[in-house]
Protein backbone atom coordinates (compact mmCIF):
# COMPACT_ATOMS: atom_id res chain seq x y z
CA UNK A 1 0.00 0.00 0.00
CA UNK A 2 0.72 3.18 -0.68
CA UNK A 3 1.56 5.74 2.23
CA UNK A 4 0.32 9.40 1.67
CA UNK A 5 1.29 12.41 4.01
CA UNK A 6 -1.73 14.85 5.03
CA UNK A 7 -1.79 18.51 4.85
CA UNK A 8 -3.53 19.49 7.12
CA UNK A 9 -4.10 23.44 5.12
CA UNK A 10 -5.78 21.61 3.17
CA UNK A 11 -8.75 20.25 5.30
CA UNK A 12 -9.06 23.38 7.59
CA UNK A 13 -9.49 25.14 4.00
CA UNK A 14 -12.32 22.97 3.52
CA UNK A 15 -13.86 23.86 6.52
CA UNK A 16 -13.82 27.52 5.86
CA UNK A 17 -15.45 27.16 1.78
CA UNK A 18 -18.46 25.91 3.11
CA UNK A 19 -19.05 28.94 5.07
CA UNK A 20 -18.43 27.15 8.27
CA UNK A 21 -20.08 24.29 6.45
CA UNK A 22 -23.48 25.35 7.79
CA UNK A 23 -23.79 25.83 3.70
CA UNK A 24 -23.77 21.33 3.65
CA UNK A 25 -27.00 21.84 6.25
CA UNK A 26 -25.95 21.28 9.60
CA UNK A 27 -27.43 23.59 11.73
CA UNK A 28 -25.23 26.30 13.47
CA UNK A 29 -26.51 25.81 17.10
CA UNK A 30 -26.23 21.68 17.15
CA UNK A 31 -22.87 20.58 19.19
CA UNK A 32 -20.35 18.17 17.75
CA UNK A 33 -20.66 14.83 19.06
CA UNK A 34 -17.84 14.26 21.62
CA UNK A 35 -15.15 12.10 20.19
CA UNK A 36 -14.79 8.50 22.64
CA UNK A 37 -12.14 9.00 25.72
CA UNK A 38 -8.66 7.48 25.08
CA UNK A 39 -8.29 3.99 25.19
CA UNK A 40 -7.04 2.58 28.26
CA UNK A 41 -3.80 0.41 28.31
CA UNK A 42 -5.62 -2.18 30.76
CA UNK A 43 -8.53 -2.27 28.52
CA UNK A 44 -8.95 -6.18 26.99
CA UNK A 45 -7.88 -6.23 23.57
CA UNK A 46 -9.62 -5.91 20.76
CA UNK A 47 -9.64 -9.57 18.65
CA UNK A 48 -12.59 -8.71 15.62
CA UNK A 49 -13.75 -5.20 13.98
CA UNK A 50 -16.31 -5.53 11.10
CA UNK A 51 -16.24 -3.13 8.15
CA UNK A 52 -20.00 -3.17 6.43
CA UNK A 53 -20.61 -2.27 2.62
CA UNK A 54 -23.22 -2.44 0.14
CA UNK A 55 -23.62 -3.38 -3.81
CA UNK A 56 -23.38 -5.72 -6.50
CA UNK A 57 -21.74 -8.88 -6.19
CA UNK A 58 -18.77 -8.17 -7.99
CA UNK A 59 -17.92 -5.19 -5.86
CA UNK A 60 -18.99 -6.66 -2.88
CA UNK A 61 -16.33 -9.61 -3.69
CA UNK A 62 -13.56 -7.16 -4.61
CA UNK A 63 -14.39 -6.06 -1.09
CA UNK A 64 -13.55 -8.65 0.41
CA UNK A 65 -10.11 -9.11 -1.29
CA UNK A 66 -9.24 -5.88 0.62
CA UNK A 67 -10.32 -7.31 3.98
CA UNK A 68 -8.52 -10.63 3.17
CA UNK A 69 -5.15 -8.63 2.31
CA UNK A 70 -5.49 -6.53 5.43
CA UNK A 71 -5.85 -9.90 7.86
CA UNK A 72 -3.10 -11.23 6.05
CA UNK A 73 -0.82 -8.38 6.46
CA UNK A 74 -1.81 -6.44 9.41
CA UNK A 75 -1.07 -6.98 12.91
CA UNK A 76 -4.37 -5.48 14.42
CA UNK A 77 -7.90 -7.17 14.85
CA UNK A 78 -9.31 -9.25 12.31
CA UNK A 79 -11.67 -7.48 10.10
CA UNK A 80 -14.60 -9.51 8.92
CA UNK A 81 -16.79 -7.91 6.07
CA UNK A 82 -20.76 -7.52 6.58
CA UNK A 83 -22.77 -6.98 3.54
CA UNK A 84 -25.97 -5.36 2.03
CA UNK A 85 -27.09 -6.02 -1.90
CA UNK A 86 -28.19 -2.38 -2.10
CA UNK A 87 -28.04 0.72 -0.22
CA UNK A 88 -31.74 0.47 0.96
CA UNK A 89 -30.97 -2.33 2.68
CA UNK A 90 -28.51 -1.05 4.51
CA UNK A 91 -30.47 2.26 5.16
CA UNK A 92 -33.19 -0.10 6.39
CA UNK A 93 -30.77 -1.81 8.78
CA UNK A 94 -30.00 1.42 10.50
CA UNK A 95 -33.60 2.63 10.85
CA UNK A 96 -34.24 -0.47 12.90
CA UNK A 97 -31.54 0.05 15.52
CA UNK A 98 -29.27 -2.47 13.81
CA UNK A 99 -25.46 -1.87 15.47
CA UNK A 100 -23.33 -0.47 12.87
CA UNK A 101 -20.30 -2.08 12.14
CA UNK A 102 -17.21 -0.88 13.15
CA UNK A 103 -16.52 1.07 9.45
CA UNK A 104 -18.97 1.03 7.10
CA UNK A 105 -19.67 2.80 3.57
CA UNK A 106 -22.76 5.25 3.55
CA UNK A 107 -24.70 7.72 1.22
CA UNK A 108 -24.51 11.41 1.65
CA UNK A 109 -27.79 11.11 1.91
CA UNK A 110 -27.04 9.03 4.79
CA UNK A 111 -25.46 11.54 6.94
CA UNK A 112 -27.94 13.82 8.37
CA UNK A 113 -29.49 10.66 10.14
CA UNK A 114 -26.12 9.92 11.41
CA UNK A 115 -25.28 12.89 12.53
CA UNK A 116 -27.99 13.05 14.36
CA UNK A 117 -28.10 10.15 16.11
CA UNK A 118 -24.67 10.57 16.89
CA UNK A 119 -23.77 7.12 15.22
CA UNK A 120 -20.23 7.95 14.14
CA UNK A 121 -17.31 9.78 14.70
CA UNK A 122 -15.34 12.21 12.45
CA UNK A 123 -12.37 11.19 10.72
CA UNK A 124 -10.07 13.93 10.13
CA UNK A 125 -7.75 13.95 12.60
CA UNK A 126 -7.73 10.56 12.81
CA UNK A 127 -6.40 10.07 9.20
CA UNK A 128 -4.39 13.12 9.80
CA UNK A 129 -2.54 10.79 12.63
CA UNK A 130 -2.17 7.90 9.78
CA UNK A 131 -0.66 10.23 7.04
CA UNK A 132 -3.72 9.87 4.97
CA UNK A 133 -3.44 12.61 2.22
CA UNK A 134 -6.38 14.81 1.58
CA UNK A 135 -5.91 18.09 -0.41
CA UNK A 136 -3.95 16.76 -3.68
CA UNK A 137 -5.30 12.92 -3.52
CA UNK A 138 -9.28 14.21 -3.03
CA UNK A 139 -11.39 17.45 -4.61
CA UNK A 140 -12.21 20.00 -2.44
CA UNK A 141 -15.92 18.88 -3.20
CA UNK A 142 -15.88 15.75 -2.47
CA UNK A 143 -14.33 16.30 1.18
CA UNK A 144 -16.65 19.38 1.44
CA UNK A 145 -19.55 16.86 1.06
CA UNK A 146 -19.11 15.30 3.91
CA UNK A 147 -17.80 18.03 5.69
CA UNK A 148 -20.50 19.20 8.62
CA UNK A 149 -19.76 20.72 12.29
CA UNK A 150 -16.72 22.05 10.89
CA UNK A 151 -14.69 18.06 10.72
CA UNK A 152 -14.80 15.54 7.91
CA UNK A 153 -17.52 13.52 9.34
CA UNK A 154 -16.80 10.03 6.81
CA UNK A 155 -14.24 9.79 4.23
CA UNK A 156 -15.14 10.25 0.12
CA UNK A 157 -14.97 6.93 -1.29
CA UNK A 158 -16.81 7.65 -4.38
CA UNK A 159 -18.54 10.26 -6.46
CA UNK A 160 -20.98 9.29 -9.28
CA UNK A 161 -22.26 12.32 -11.13
CA UNK A 162 -25.47 11.68 -13.61
CA UNK A 163 -24.62 11.13 -16.95
CA UNK A 164 -26.24 10.45 -20.54
CA UNK A 165 -25.69 7.23 -21.71
CA UNK A 166 -26.17 7.31 -25.66
CA UNK A 167 -27.00 4.56 -28.20
CA UNK A 168 -23.85 5.58 -30.87
CA UNK A 169 -25.67 3.91 -34.01
CA UNK A 170 -29.14 6.06 -33.11
CA UNK A 171 -27.34 9.40 -32.44
CA UNK A 172 -24.55 8.88 -35.17
CA UNK A 173 -22.61 12.62 -34.84
CA UNK A 174 -21.03 12.18 -37.37
CA UNK A 175 -24.04 11.52 -39.83
CA UNK A 176 -25.50 14.11 -38.25
CA UNK A 177 -23.02 16.90 -38.63
CA UNK A 178 -22.80 15.74 -42.51
CA UNK A 179 -26.81 16.99 -42.11
CA UNK A 180 -25.90 20.53 -41.30
CA UNK A 181 -27.24 19.58 -37.94
CA UNK A 182 -26.01 20.94 -34.16
CA UNK A 183 -23.56 18.49 -32.18
CA UNK A 184 -21.00 18.88 -29.97
CA UNK A 185 -17.32 18.82 -30.74
CA UNK A 186 -15.37 15.96 -31.00
CA UNK A 187 -14.02 14.79 -27.31
CA UNK A 188 -16.24 17.43 -25.97
CA UNK A 189 -16.57 17.58 -22.51
CA UNK A 190 -20.04 19.98 -23.05
CA UNK A 191 -23.06 20.06 -25.32
CA UNK A 192 -25.80 22.50 -25.03
CA UNK A 193 -29.20 21.54 -24.39
CA UNK A 194 -30.23 22.34 -28.30
CA UNK A 195 -27.56 19.67 -29.23
CA UNK A 196 -29.26 17.29 -26.68
CA UNK A 197 -32.60 18.01 -28.34
CA UNK A 198 -31.28 17.31 -31.82
CA UNK A 199 -29.68 14.10 -30.77
CA UNK A 200 -33.29 13.13 -29.45
CA UNK A 201 -34.90 14.08 -32.56
CA UNK A 202 -32.94 12.63 -34.49
CA UNK A 203 -32.99 9.21 -32.95
CA UNK A 204 -36.83 9.33 -32.76
CA UNK A 205 -37.90 6.48 -35.65
CA UNK A 206 -41.72 5.65 -35.73
CA UNK A 207 -40.69 3.32 -38.85
CA UNK A 208 -37.95 1.67 -36.46
CA UNK A 209 -39.83 2.17 -32.94
CA UNK A 210 -37.59 4.16 -31.25
CA UNK A 211 -37.34 7.19 -29.41
CA UNK A 212 -34.92 9.56 -28.15
CA UNK A 213 -34.44 10.14 -24.33
CA UNK A 214 -35.88 8.94 -21.15
CA UNK A 215 -35.84 11.14 -17.77
CA UNK A 216 -36.95 9.79 -15.04
CA UNK A 217 -39.67 12.30 -13.45
CA UNK A 218 -37.97 12.60 -10.42
CA UNK A 219 -36.08 15.10 -8.26
CA UNK A 220 -32.56 13.58 -8.68
CA UNK A 221 -33.78 13.42 -13.03
CA UNK A 222 -34.95 17.07 -13.39
CA UNK A 223 -32.46 18.66 -10.82
CA UNK A 224 -29.69 19.28 -13.24
CA UNK A 225 -32.25 20.82 -16.04
CA UNK A 226 -33.71 22.90 -13.13
CA UNK A 227 -30.03 23.94 -11.88
CA UNK A 228 -28.58 24.45 -15.38
CA UNK A 229 -31.83 26.86 -16.60
CA UNK A 230 -30.85 28.91 -13.77
CA UNK A 231 -33.54 27.63 -11.18
CA UNK A 232 -33.10 26.02 -7.76
CA UNK A 233 -34.73 22.80 -6.49
CA UNK A 234 -34.81 24.02 -2.80
CA UNK A 235 -35.24 27.42 -1.61
CA UNK A 236 -32.37 27.37 0.18
CA UNK A 237 -29.34 25.24 -0.19
CA UNK A 238 -27.65 24.27 3.51
CA UNK A 239 -31.73 24.59 5.42
CA UNK A 240 -34.80 24.26 3.16
CA UNK A 241 -38.17 25.01 4.28
CA UNK A 242 -39.67 24.36 0.50
CA UNK A 243 -38.82 23.02 -3.17
CA UNK A 244 -38.79 26.05 -5.30
CA UNK A 245 -40.17 24.73 -8.51
CA UNK A 246 -42.61 27.40 -9.03
CA UNK A 247 -39.67 30.57 -8.61
CA UNK A 248 -39.10 32.16 -12.21
CA UNK A 249 -35.82 30.49 -12.27
CA UNK A 250 -36.95 26.95 -12.33
CA UNK A 251 -40.09 27.36 -14.43
CA UNK A 252 -38.06 29.16 -17.13
CA UNK A 253 -35.60 25.72 -16.79
CA UNK A 254 -38.50 23.58 -16.72
CA UNK A 255 -40.17 25.19 -19.65
CA UNK A 256 -37.69 24.63 -22.03
CA UNK A 257 -36.86 21.29 -20.25
CA UNK A 258 -40.10 19.82 -21.05
CA UNK A 259 -40.86 20.67 -24.76
CA UNK A 260 -38.55 17.68 -25.09
CA UNK A 261 -38.91 15.22 -22.51
CA UNK A 262 -42.67 15.55 -22.59
CA UNK A 263 -42.92 15.30 -26.24
CA UNK A 264 -44.34 12.02 -27.06
CA UNK A 265 -42.83 11.40 -30.27
CA UNK A 266 -39.16 11.65 -28.82
CA UNK A 267 -40.05 10.28 -25.11
CA UNK A 268 -41.51 6.91 -24.38
CA UNK A 269 -45.17 7.58 -22.37
CA UNK A 270 -46.26 5.82 -19.24
CA UNK A 271 -47.86 2.70 -21.18
CA UNK A 272 -44.60 2.05 -23.50
CA UNK A 273 -42.79 2.19 -19.88
CA UNK A 274 -44.95 -0.18 -18.39
CA UNK A 275 -44.57 -3.13 -20.84
CA UNK A 276 -40.64 -2.45 -20.97
CA UNK A 277 -38.49 -0.13 -18.79
CA UNK A 278 -36.94 2.46 -20.49
CA UNK A 279 -33.09 0.95 -19.69
CA UNK A 280 -34.43 -2.16 -21.16
CA UNK A 281 -35.10 -0.30 -24.01
CA UNK A 282 -32.18 0.99 -24.25
CA UNK A 283 -30.46 -2.35 -23.99
CA UNK A 284 -32.81 -3.12 -27.11
CA UNK A 285 -31.21 -0.36 -29.23
CA UNK A 286 -35.08 1.30 -28.98
CA UNK A 287 -34.37 4.47 -26.95
CA UNK A 288 -31.39 7.02 -27.87
CA UNK A 289 -30.66 8.09 -24.72
CA UNK A 290 -31.11 7.92 -20.95
CA UNK A 291 -29.23 9.35 -17.90
CA UNK A 292 -27.61 7.46 -15.05
CA UNK A 293 -24.80 6.86 -13.21
CA UNK A 294 -21.72 4.83 -12.93
CA UNK A 295 -23.34 1.97 -11.62
CA UNK A 296 -24.73 1.12 -15.13
CA UNK A 297 -21.11 0.52 -16.99
CA UNK A 298 -20.74 -3.15 -15.76
CA UNK A 299 -24.53 -3.76 -17.09
CA UNK A 300 -23.89 -2.31 -20.25
CA UNK A 301 -20.83 -3.61 -21.35
CA UNK A 302 -22.58 -7.16 -21.26
CA UNK A 303 -25.64 -6.43 -23.80
CA UNK A 304 -23.98 -8.18 -26.57
CA UNK A 305 -23.98 -5.88 -29.76
CA UNK A 306 -24.77 -2.44 -28.10
CA UNK A 307 -22.88 0.28 -29.07
CA UNK A 308 -22.82 3.50 -26.26
CA UNK A 309 -20.84 5.53 -24.86
CA UNK A 310 -21.06 8.52 -22.41
CA UNK A 311 -21.96 12.35 -22.30
CA UNK A 312 -22.53 14.80 -19.59
CA UNK A 313 -26.09 16.48 -18.94
CA UNK A 314 -26.56 18.57 -21.20
CA UNK A 315 -26.38 22.16 -20.42
CA UNK A 316 -29.23 25.51 -20.75
CA UNK A 317 -26.71 28.07 -19.39
CA UNK A 318 -24.72 26.39 -17.11
CA UNK A 319 -22.86 22.67 -16.42
CA UNK A 320 -24.77 21.52 -13.52
CA UNK A 321 -25.84 17.72 -12.55
CA UNK A 322 -26.53 16.18 -9.67
CA UNK A 323 -25.22 12.51 -8.42
CA UNK A 324 -24.34 10.32 -5.14
CA UNK A 325 -21.08 10.46 -2.41
CA UNK A 326 -20.59 7.49 -0.34
CA UNK A 327 -18.23 7.50 2.24
CA UNK A 328 -16.35 5.17 4.45
CA UNK A 329 -17.70 5.92 8.04
CA UNK A 330 -16.47 5.07 11.63
CA UNK A 331 -18.92 3.83 14.12
CA UNK A 332 -19.45 6.04 17.42
CA UNK A 333 -19.68 2.44 19.21
CA UNK A 334 -16.53 0.86 17.79
CA UNK A 335 -14.80 -1.34 20.41
CA UNK A 336 -11.49 0.30 19.47
CA UNK A 337 -11.12 3.66 17.71
CA UNK A 338 -7.65 3.47 16.84
CA UNK A 339 -7.90 -0.23 15.47
CA UNK A 340 -10.80 0.53 13.03
CA UNK A 341 -8.95 4.41 12.02
CA UNK A 342 -5.92 2.23 10.68
CA UNK A 343 -8.34 -0.52 8.73
CA UNK A 344 -10.09 2.68 7.93
CA UNK A 345 -6.91 4.42 6.46
CA UNK A 346 -5.77 0.92 4.95
CA UNK A 347 -9.23 0.62 2.98
CA UNK A 348 -8.80 4.26 1.44
CA UNK A 349 -5.22 3.31 0.27
CA UNK A 350 -4.48 3.72 -3.48
CA UNK A 351 -3.96 -0.60 -3.85
CA UNK A 352 -7.69 -1.17 -1.54
CA UNK A 353 -9.62 1.54 -3.36
CA UNK A 354 -8.03 0.10 -6.98
CA UNK A 355 -9.51 -3.38 -6.36
CA UNK A 356 -12.33 -1.91 -6.12
CA UNK A 357 -12.44 0.33 -8.93
CA UNK A 358 -11.52 -2.63 -11.06
CA UNK A 359 -15.03 -3.82 -11.04
CA UNK A 360 -16.17 -1.57 -13.52
CA UNK A 361 -18.93 0.11 -11.00
CA UNK A 362 -17.30 2.46 -9.15
CA UNK A 363 -16.56 6.22 -9.82
CA UNK A 364 -13.52 6.70 -7.06
CA UNK A 365 -13.16 9.89 -5.00
CA UNK A 366 -9.48 9.13 -4.82
CA UNK A 367 -8.19 11.42 -7.70
CA UNK A 368 -5.07 9.53 -8.19
CA UNK A 369 -7.17 6.27 -9.00
CA UNK A 370 -10.01 7.73 -10.78
CA UNK A 371 -7.42 9.64 -13.59
CA UNK A 372 -5.63 5.86 -14.16
CA UNK A 373 -6.13 3.40 -16.80
CA UNK A 374 -7.41 1.65 -13.66
CA UNK A 375 -10.75 3.40 -13.90
CA UNK A 376 -10.37 5.09 -17.38
CA UNK A 377 -10.11 1.66 -18.93
CA UNK A 378 -9.44 2.11 -22.62
CA UNK A 379 -10.25 -0.27 -25.08
CA UNK A 380 -13.88 -0.71 -23.16
CA UNK A 381 -16.85 1.39 -23.25
CA UNK A 382 -17.54 3.71 -22.47
CA UNK A 383 -14.80 5.60 -24.74
CA UNK A 384 -15.50 9.05 -23.01
CA UNK A 385 -14.93 7.42 -19.13
CA UNK A 386 -13.10 10.72 -18.41
CA UNK A 387 -16.86 12.59 -18.25
CA UNK A 388 -17.33 11.04 -15.10
CA UNK A 389 -14.19 12.98 -13.74
CA UNK A 390 -15.21 16.26 -15.93
CA UNK A 391 -18.83 16.14 -13.94
CA UNK A 392 -17.91 16.02 -10.43
CA UNK A 393 -16.94 19.68 -10.73
CA UNK A 394 -20.57 20.22 -12.15
CA UNK A 395 -22.47 18.38 -9.25
CA UNK A 396 -24.54 19.58 -6.71
CA UNK A 397 -24.54 17.56 -3.68
CA UNK A 398 -27.86 19.40 -2.06
CA UNK A 399 -28.78 19.79 1.28
CA UNK A 400 -28.46 17.53 4.09
CA UNK A 401 -31.51 16.70 4.81
CA UNK A 402 -32.96 13.15 6.11
CA UNK A 403 -36.67 13.30 4.66
CA UNK A 404 -35.96 12.99 0.84
CA UNK A 405 -37.73 9.85 0.27
CA UNK A 406 -40.66 11.65 2.08
CA UNK A 407 -40.50 14.19 0.02
CA UNK A 408 -39.77 12.10 -3.69
CA UNK A 409 -42.96 10.36 -2.38
CA UNK A 410 -44.85 13.16 -1.59
CA UNK A 411 -44.34 14.91 -4.80
CA UNK A 412 -44.38 11.94 -7.56
CA UNK A 413 -47.80 12.51 -8.89
CA UNK A 414 -46.80 16.07 -9.43
CA UNK A 415 -43.55 15.32 -11.09
CA UNK A 416 -44.87 12.64 -13.29
CA UNK A 417 -47.86 15.31 -14.41
CA UNK A 418 -44.61 17.86 -16.01
CA UNK A 419 -43.20 14.64 -18.06
CA UNK A 420 -46.48 12.74 -18.72
CA UNK A 421 -49.27 14.40 -18.44
CA UNK A 422 -51.67 15.12 -21.62
CA UNK A 423 -53.19 17.97 -23.08
CA UNK A 424 -51.69 22.12 -21.96
CA UNK A 425 -50.07 22.21 -18.75
CA UNK A 426 -50.53 24.72 -16.55
CA UNK A 427 -46.96 25.03 -15.67
CA UNK A 428 -47.82 27.58 -12.58
CA UNK A 429 -50.24 25.84 -10.89
CA UNK A 430 -48.39 22.27 -10.78
CA UNK A 431 -44.92 23.54 -9.94
CA UNK A 432 -47.45 25.76 -7.07
CA UNK A 433 -48.69 22.74 -6.20
CA UNK A 434 -45.67 20.43 -5.44
CA UNK A 435 -44.01 23.73 -3.54
CA UNK A 436 -47.06 23.77 -1.27
CA UNK A 437 -47.04 19.58 -0.86
CA UNK A 438 -43.17 19.74 0.49
CA UNK A 439 -42.87 22.48 2.71
CA UNK A 440 -44.98 20.72 5.46
CA UNK A 441 -42.05 17.82 5.22
CA UNK A 442 -39.22 20.25 4.58
CA UNK A 443 -40.39 22.77 7.53
CA UNK A 444 -42.90 20.51 9.58
CA UNK A 445 -44.95 22.62 12.51
CA UNK A 446 -43.88 22.83 15.82
CA UNK A 447 -45.31 19.58 17.92
CA UNK A 448 -47.23 21.25 20.51
CA UNK A 449 -46.93 21.27 23.81
CA UNK A 450 -48.66 18.94 26.53
CA UNK A 451 -49.87 22.11 27.95
CA UNK A 452 -50.57 24.08 24.72
CA UNK A 453 -52.28 21.09 23.39
CA UNK A 454 -54.48 20.43 26.55
CA UNK A 455 -57.94 21.60 26.18
CA UNK A 456 -60.38 23.17 29.17
CA UNK A 457 -62.25 21.04 31.32
CA UNK A 458 -65.57 21.20 30.71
Amino acid sequence: MRASRVRRTAIGAVALLGLGLAAVGCSGDSEPAPGPAPSSSASPAVTRLTFGVYGPKAELAAFQTTVDEWNATSEGPEVVLKTWATHEAFREAMESGEKLPDVFLASRTDLRRLLDDQLTQPVDDLLDDRGVEFGDVYSRDALQAFSADDRLQCMPYAVSPMVVYYNTDLIDFDRMRRRGLDVPDQDATSWSFDQFAAAAQFSSRVSRGTKGVHVDPTLPGLAPFIESGGGSVFDDTSDPTSLAFSSDGSKAALDRTLQVLRDPRLTPSQSELQQSSALARFEKGQLGMIAGYRSLVPRLRRVPGLQWDVLPMPVLDSAATVGDVSGLCLSAATASTPDAADFLAGEISVDAVTRVTRTGYLAPANLEVALSDTFLQPGRPPEHAQVFNSSVRSMDFGPLIDTMGALEAAVEPQLRELVYGTGVLDLDAVTQQIDEISQPILSPPPTPTTSESASPSS
